[in-house]
């Protein structure tokens, strides 16, 4: 019934746009994913299910759910990341201080996490089907030196901050501070913890920064594909104790993600969407 339901709403006449300049990666949309089993496609949207069955009985599920649209809103928020002449999404331009960002009026969003959390290769991920959209990914830790914006058509900005950690910027402070505290249209930080380590010192440290800007942010956990899976919940379990008790403006809910088999990107596309403005959901939490 899932996979009936994503099929008629993608039916012969309903597609998105396609792109043709540069091949899209087969998980990239989620209308290629109704051709995958059915439980491959739920843990594709919503990975937390395919952890929910390892949760002793316990633990309170709600806030692992808050966040939990239709399908039918997943699909409209993934429409506004496919590019075309009337909605072009592409690269805009670098800086290292805020004098350099020209005035943007969109809302933006913003990464930031630990030097080699995957924190490029999830904006490429979320990228993906617009695959011109140059996002540069290096294997060496901290090749990410200054803030990267990537405009969404009207709608929105993503903004690829530095790395913190190993290789980091030595201005890293000077840098990111500033625009966390004083950029008025940053509608939300999300911060990326790798989820085959966990929490470390400098995540603790970045979590501090975000909580005294009093903005809100939001939990994002990567690489869930590399580690097993006793492993990522004791990781993630200790997340949410840490947000439960020592955060006031995080959103209750991680999100979990790999970039490598699009785990959780459309959730998180459709996420974006929403806290942006970008599109009016009808429903965004589990009846």
């Amino acid at each position: 019934m899932f996979c009936l339901r994503l099929r008629l709403r993608l039916r012969p006449g309903s597609q998105v746009r396609s792109v043709s300049r540069q091949s899209v990666p087969k998980l990239a949309s989620l209308q290629k994913a109704t051709t995958l089993p059915q439980k491959k496609v739920q843990s594709l949207i919503y990975p937390f299910s395919e952890l929910d069955a390892y949760l002793d009985r316990s633990v309170d599920r709600t806030q692992f759910q808050l966040f939990h649209p239709s399908v039918e809103d997943i699909i409209k928020a993934e429409k506004l990341f496919y590019s075309s002449s009337s909605h072009k999404i592409d690269y805009y331009v670098s800086a290292e201080r805020m004098e350099q960002i020209p005035p943007m009026k969109q809302p933006e969003v913003c990464f930031i996490g630990r030097s080699n959390v995957g924190k490029s290769s999830l904006i490429k991920a979320l990228f993906s089907l617009t695959p011109e959209v140059e996002v540069r990914v290096s294997k060496t830790p901290g090749h990410t030196k200054k803030m990267n914006f990537f405009r969404v058509g009207k709608a929105f900005t993503i903004v690829d901050m530095p790395g913190y950690g190993h290789r980091a910027p030595k201005d890293f402070v000077d840098m990111v501070e500033p625009y966390l505290y004083t950029r008025k249209n940053l509608v939300r930080t999300f911060l990326l913890v790798d989820g085959s380590v966990g929490l470390q010192t400098t995540d603790m440290i970045a979590l501090e920064m975000c909580e005294e800007t009093r903005r809100p942010y939001v939990m994002v956990v990567t690489k869930i594909d590399k580690c097993g899976r006793g492993a990522l919940l004791t990781n993630l379990l200790n997340l949410q104790d840490v947000v439960k008790t020592q955060t006031t403006s995080c959103f209750p809910q991680p999100f979990l993600v790999s970039s490598i088999q699009f785990l959780g990107i459309y959730l998180l596309r459709c996420f974006i969407a929403h806290v942006t403005g970008s599109i009016m959901l009808t429903d965004t939490s589990q009846s």
